[in-house]
């Protein structure tokens, strides 16, 4: 009995680095969307913050309603900042809304599913998110893993 205490207690504590690497990969502000982020910009407009098409403008390629879900964000946490329409034609800003808007619907930082939010909306359908989704890890790989 005393010998299974034991090592249940060693398992544990053996555990625990992993648990914590864990936690702070998902704490909120701390996961590095980065790579993503700069793999989406170039799939969207090559990196052009001009980039137009029909409603979808910027590097992000932002659309007026993720605007307004982003400001829809910041006043339920409430907060006085706002993003206006301009916002999508600086990478800065844009990329702003990419992390307030994964903060909400992807706080587990899962890269594919943040892809899927991003090509498909927050009811996105797999089949369809699917070469995106491939393209950013195609990218990624390619761009930042020699790193």
């Amino acid at each position: 009995m005393i010998r299974q205490i034991l090592l249940s207690v060693i398992a544990l504590l053996a555990a625990l680095p992993v648990l914590a690497q864990q936690r702070d990969t998902t704490a909120v502000g701390e996961f590095d969307w980065e790579p993503v982020m700069e793999a989406i910009i170039m799939h969207e407009s090559k990196g052009n913050a001009r980039a137009v098409c029909g409603i979808y403008v910027g590097a992000l390629q932002i659309a007026p309603v993720l605007v307004k879900e982003c400001n829809d964000i910041l006043k339920q946490r409430g907060s006085t900042e706002r993003f206006s329409l301009d916002d999508r034609f600086s990478i800065e800003k844009s990329k702003e809304m990419f992390k307030l808007i994964m903060s909400k619907y992807c706080p587990e930082n899962d890269i594919d599913k943040a892809c899927r939010i991003w090509a498909g909306g927050i009811r996105y359908n797999k089949r369809k998110t699917q070469p995106f989704v491939d393209w950013v890890h195609r990218y990624i790989e390619k761009h930042y893993k020699k790193q």
